[in-house]
């Protein structure tokens, strides 16, 4: 077994889509970002691949390259399950957790557990989704924008 954590944060802004876990969510701002900005999901593939000692988002997807502006983060996400099945890993399980002061996520996810979870083609189960306010406190408690943890279990496939 192989435990690995991520860390995204991004800047919300007007005139973009809000995308968490690979959900549309309705809000008047979005996230700031070269691609999607899906601020889970890049924390997400970020402990999945540390788990796998092989780099960050930033390396595997730059965002000096034009074919990631405004992807689908779930299919990058996706990208990375195919590298690390390459290297002889499957996802164990994973834990999130989105920082947000606004909007509230409680409604969404349920549908972001199954997003992911179909992403990575493990069972929703093991696929946690929490979202928390920090109180009015720092850059996401005033709203200027959100972040997320991620824990990831990688198992060797057998």
């Amino acid at each position: 077994m192989r435990i690995g954590h991520g860390y995204d944060v991004h800047r919300l802004v007007e005139g973009r889509a809000l995308i968490l876990g690979g959900v549309a969510i309705p809000y008047e701002k979005g996230l700031l970002g070269h691609s999607d900005a899906d601020v889970l999901t890049h924390a997400l593939m970020d402990a999945l691949l540390g788990a796998a000692a092989l780099g960050d988002i930033g390396h595997l997807f730059p965002d000096s390259d034009e074919r990631y502006s405004g992807a689908d983060s779930v299919l990058l996400l996706r990208e990375v399950v195919s590298r690390l099945r390459e290297k002889g890993y499957r996802v164990g399980n994973v834990d999130c957790t989105v920082l947000a002061q606004r909007p509230k996520l409680a409604p969404y996810v349920e549908q972001m557990r199954h997003r992911l979870a179909d992403a990575m083609e493990i069972g929703v189960g093991s696929v946690s989704v929490k979202a928390t306010t920090e109180e009015g406190l720092g850059f996401t408690g005033e709203g200027l924008g959100i972040a997320a943890h991620a824990v990831a279990l990688l198992e060797e496939i057998e």
